[in-house]
Protein backbone atom coordinates (compact mmCIF):
# COMPACT_ATOMS: atom_id res chain seq x y z
CA UNK A 1 0.00 0.00 0.00
CA UNK A 2 1.44 3.39 -1.00
CA UNK A 3 -0.04 5.04 2.09
CA UNK A 4 -0.04 2.63 5.05
CA UNK A 5 -1.34 5.43 7.26
CA UNK A 6 -4.86 5.18 5.83
CA UNK A 7 -7.83 4.41 8.04
CA UNK A 8 -10.91 2.57 6.84
CA UNK A 9 -12.70 5.70 5.62
CA UNK A 10 -9.85 6.78 3.36
CA UNK A 11 -9.40 3.20 2.15
CA UNK A 12 -13.10 3.07 1.20
CA UNK A 13 -12.95 6.40 -0.62
CA UNK A 14 -9.77 5.47 -2.51
CA UNK A 15 -11.16 2.06 -3.52
CA UNK A 16 -14.21 3.68 -5.07
CA UNK A 17 -12.40 6.55 -6.74
CA UNK A 18 -9.25 4.87 -7.99
CA UNK A 19 -10.28 1.19 -8.32
CA UNK A 20 -14.02 1.36 -8.98
CA UNK A 21 -14.77 -0.83 -5.95
CA UNK A 22 -17.88 0.23 -4.07
CA UNK A 23 -18.45 -0.67 -0.43
CA UNK A 24 -19.77 1.06 2.67
CA UNK A 25 -17.70 2.18 5.64
CA UNK A 26 -18.86 -0.66 7.89
CA UNK A 27 -17.75 -3.37 5.47
CA UNK A 28 -14.32 -1.84 5.01
CA UNK A 29 -14.00 -1.44 8.79
CA UNK A 30 -14.79 -5.17 9.30
CA UNK A 31 -12.18 -6.15 6.73
CA UNK A 32 -9.58 -3.84 8.26
CA UNK A 33 -10.19 -5.30 11.70
CA UNK A 34 -9.94 -8.85 10.37
CA UNK A 35 -6.68 -8.07 8.55
CA UNK A 36 -5.25 -6.01 11.41
CA UNK A 37 -5.08 -2.85 9.31
CA UNK A 38 -4.84 0.29 11.42
CA UNK A 39 -4.19 3.91 10.60
CA UNK A 40 -1.35 5.80 12.22
CA UNK A 41 -2.23 7.38 15.55
CA UNK A 42 -2.73 11.11 15.89
CA UNK A 43 0.04 12.74 17.88
CA UNK A 44 -0.70 15.73 20.05
CA UNK A 45 0.84 18.96 18.83
CA UNK A 46 2.82 20.49 21.66
CA UNK A 47 4.46 23.18 19.58
CA UNK A 48 3.15 26.68 19.14
CA UNK A 49 4.96 29.73 17.86
CA UNK A 50 5.08 32.43 20.50
CA UNK A 51 4.86 36.16 19.96
CA UNK A 52 8.01 37.77 18.62
CA UNK A 53 10.11 39.41 21.35
CA UNK A 54 10.01 42.81 19.67
CA UNK A 55 7.20 42.82 17.10
CA UNK A 56 7.33 45.66 14.62
CA UNK A 57 3.72 45.26 13.50
CA UNK A 58 0.73 43.48 15.02
CA UNK A 59 -2.38 42.93 12.89
CA UNK A 60 -5.89 42.43 14.23
CA UNK A 61 -7.42 38.95 14.28
CA UNK A 62 -9.63 39.70 11.28
CA UNK A 63 -10.17 36.03 10.43
CA UNK A 64 -11.48 35.37 13.96
CA UNK A 65 -11.46 31.58 13.54
CA UNK A 66 -13.75 31.62 10.50
CA UNK A 67 -12.36 28.40 9.06
CA UNK A 68 -14.09 28.48 5.69
CA UNK A 69 -14.02 30.55 2.53
CA UNK A 70 -16.44 31.03 -0.34
CA UNK A 71 -13.89 30.88 -3.12
CA UNK A 72 -10.20 30.13 -3.79
CA UNK A 73 -7.64 32.81 -2.95
CA UNK A 74 -9.92 34.62 -0.51
CA UNK A 75 -8.23 33.41 2.67
CA UNK A 76 -4.68 32.10 2.99
CA UNK A 77 -3.18 30.65 6.15
CA UNK A 78 0.56 30.35 6.66
CA UNK A 79 3.04 28.97 9.16
CA UNK A 80 6.50 27.41 9.53
CA UNK A 81 7.31 24.00 10.98
CA UNK A 82 10.55 22.05 11.41
CA UNK A 83 11.75 18.54 10.66
CA UNK A 84 14.82 16.72 11.96
CA UNK A 85 17.27 14.37 10.29
CA UNK A 86 20.32 12.65 11.68
CA UNK A 87 23.87 12.22 10.45
CA UNK A 88 25.44 9.85 12.93
CA UNK A 89 24.65 11.32 16.33
CA UNK A 90 24.32 14.85 14.96
CA UNK A 91 20.82 16.32 14.76
CA UNK A 92 20.06 18.62 11.84
CA UNK A 93 16.92 20.58 11.06
CA UNK A 94 15.12 21.89 8.02
CA UNK A 95 12.22 24.33 8.01
CA UNK A 96 9.09 24.16 5.89
CA UNK A 97 7.11 27.33 5.22
CA UNK A 98 3.76 26.87 3.49
CA UNK A 99 0.57 28.68 2.54
CA UNK A 100 -2.78 26.86 2.69
CA UNK A 101 -5.95 28.07 0.97
CA UNK A 102 -8.92 27.92 3.32
CA UNK A 103 -11.45 27.20 0.53
CA UNK A 104 -10.00 24.04 -0.98
CA UNK A 105 -7.25 23.25 1.55
CA UNK A 106 -4.63 23.16 -1.21
CA UNK A 107 -1.06 24.08 -0.48
CA UNK A 108 -0.63 27.21 -2.57
CA UNK A 109 3.14 27.40 -2.19
CA UNK A 110 5.91 26.11 0.03
CA UNK A 111 9.63 26.63 0.58
CA UNK A 112 12.11 24.37 2.40
CA UNK A 113 15.26 25.89 3.87
CA UNK A 114 17.86 25.15 6.52
CA UNK A 115 17.29 28.50 8.23
CA UNK A 116 14.05 29.79 9.70
CA UNK A 117 14.32 33.44 8.79
CA UNK A 118 12.53 36.29 7.02
CA UNK A 119 13.67 35.14 3.59
CA UNK A 120 11.99 31.76 4.10
CA UNK A 121 8.59 33.37 4.65
CA UNK A 122 9.01 36.17 2.13
CA UNK A 123 9.97 33.73 -0.64
CA UNK A 124 6.95 31.56 0.18
CA UNK A 125 4.66 34.54 -0.42
CA UNK A 126 6.51 35.55 -3.57
CA UNK A 127 5.90 32.05 -4.95
CA UNK A 128 2.22 32.16 -4.00
CA UNK A 129 1.71 35.56 -5.61
CA UNK A 130 3.54 34.46 -8.78
CA UNK A 131 1.34 31.35 -9.04
CA UNK A 132 -1.87 33.32 -8.42
CA UNK A 133 -1.51 36.70 -10.13
CA UNK A 134 -4.11 39.22 -9.06
CA UNK A 135 -5.08 37.33 -5.90
CA UNK A 136 -5.69 39.60 -2.90
CA UNK A 137 -6.57 37.23 -0.06
CA UNK A 138 -6.75 37.79 3.65
CA UNK A 139 -3.42 36.43 4.94
CA UNK A 140 -3.50 34.83 8.35
CA UNK A 141 -0.57 33.80 10.55
CA UNK A 142 0.59 33.58 14.13
CA UNK A 143 2.74 36.30 15.68
CA UNK A 144 6.10 34.80 14.78
CA UNK A 145 8.94 37.21 14.12
CA UNK A 146 8.73 36.89 10.33
CA UNK A 147 5.05 37.84 10.23
CA UNK A 148 5.39 40.79 12.62
CA UNK A 149 8.21 42.22 10.54
CA UNK A 150 7.34 45.61 9.07
CA UNK A 151 8.79 44.59 5.71
CA UNK A 152 6.44 41.62 5.53
CA UNK A 153 3.43 43.82 6.23
CA UNK A 154 4.59 46.20 3.50
CA UNK A 155 4.89 43.26 1.09
CA UNK A 156 1.28 42.25 1.74
CA UNK A 157 0.02 45.82 1.43
CA UNK A 158 1.82 46.23 -1.89
CA UNK A 159 0.03 43.11 -3.15
CA UNK A 160 -3.35 44.45 -1.98
CA UNK A 161 -3.72 41.87 0.77
CA UNK A 162 -5.10 42.21 4.29
CA UNK A 163 -3.02 40.85 7.15
CA UNK A 164 -4.55 39.00 10.09
CA UNK A 165 -2.87 37.43 13.14
CA UNK A 166 -3.80 34.96 15.83
CA UNK A 167 -3.99 35.78 19.49
CA UNK A 168 -0.87 35.20 21.57
CA UNK A 169 -0.11 31.48 22.11
CA UNK A 170 -3.46 30.39 20.64
CA UNK A 171 -2.56 27.64 18.15
CA UNK A 172 -6.25 26.83 17.68
CA UNK A 173 -6.71 30.16 15.88
CA UNK A 174 -4.65 28.75 13.00
CA UNK A 175 -6.29 25.33 13.25
CA UNK A 176 -6.41 24.27 9.56
CA UNK A 177 -2.73 25.09 9.07
CA UNK A 178 -1.77 23.26 12.26
CA UNK A 179 -3.99 20.43 11.03
CA UNK A 180 -2.02 20.13 7.81
CA UNK A 181 1.26 19.92 9.73
CA UNK A 182 -0.27 17.13 11.78
CA UNK A 183 -1.45 15.21 8.71
CA UNK A 184 1.91 15.47 6.96
CA UNK A 185 3.93 14.42 9.98
CA UNK A 186 1.58 11.64 11.06
CA UNK A 187 1.42 10.09 7.60
CA UNK A 188 5.04 10.39 6.51
CA UNK A 189 7.36 11.66 9.26
CA UNK A 190 6.58 10.26 12.71
CA UNK A 191 7.95 6.77 13.19
CA UNK A 192 10.62 7.26 10.53
CA UNK A 193 14.24 8.22 11.06
CA UNK A 194 15.72 10.27 8.23
CA UNK A 195 19.49 10.04 7.91
CA UNK A 196 20.11 12.55 5.13
CA UNK A 197 18.69 15.88 4.07
CA UNK A 198 17.83 14.96 0.47
CA UNK A 199 15.59 12.05 1.47
CA UNK A 200 13.71 14.20 3.96
CA UNK A 201 13.23 17.04 1.47
CA UNK A 202 12.01 14.64 -1.22
CA UNK A 203 9.53 13.11 1.24
CA UNK A 204 8.04 16.53 1.95
CA UNK A 205 7.91 17.53 -1.71
CA UNK A 206 6.34 14.21 -2.76
CA UNK A 207 3.82 14.32 0.06
CA UNK A 208 2.61 17.83 -0.77
CA UNK A 209 2.14 16.75 -4.40
CA UNK A 210 0.20 13.69 -3.18
CA UNK A 211 -1.85 15.76 -0.73
CA UNK A 212 -2.84 18.32 -3.37
CA UNK A 213 -3.62 15.90 -6.19
CA UNK A 214 -4.47 12.42 -4.83
CA UNK A 215 -5.43 12.57 -1.14
CA UNK A 216 -9.23 12.61 -1.04
CA UNK A 217 -10.93 14.62 1.70
CA UNK A 218 -14.50 14.07 2.83
CA UNK A 219 -14.77 17.67 3.99
CA UNK A 220 -14.26 18.62 0.35
CA UNK A 221 -16.92 16.20 -0.90
CA UNK A 222 -14.49 13.30 -1.42
CA UNK A 223 -12.32 15.42 -3.68
CA UNK A 224 -8.67 16.35 -3.62
CA UNK A 225 -7.73 19.99 -2.97
CA UNK A 226 -6.86 20.51 -6.64
CA UNK A 227 -10.13 18.91 -7.75
CA UNK A 228 -12.06 21.24 -5.45
CA UNK A 229 -10.10 24.19 -6.87
CA UNK A 230 -10.64 23.16 -10.49
CA UNK A 231 -14.31 22.42 -9.87
CA UNK A 232 -14.80 25.99 -8.69
CA UNK A 233 -12.98 27.42 -11.70
CA UNK A 234 -15.06 25.33 -14.08
CA UNK A 235 -18.34 26.89 -12.92
CA UNK A 236 -17.08 30.37 -12.04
Amino acid sequence: MDSPDKGYRRIRDDLERYSGIKANDKRILRICRKKGIKSTIKYSNNGCTRQAANPQFIAENVLNRESSAEAPNHKWLTDVTEFKYYIGIEVHKINLSAILDLFDRRIVSFVIRDSNNNALVFDTFDAAIAANPGATPLCYSDRGFQYTNRAFHAKLEAAGMTQSMSRVAKCIDNGPMEGFWGILKRERYYGNRFTDRDTLVKMIEDYIEYYNTRRLQRKLGILTPFEKYEQYLAVA
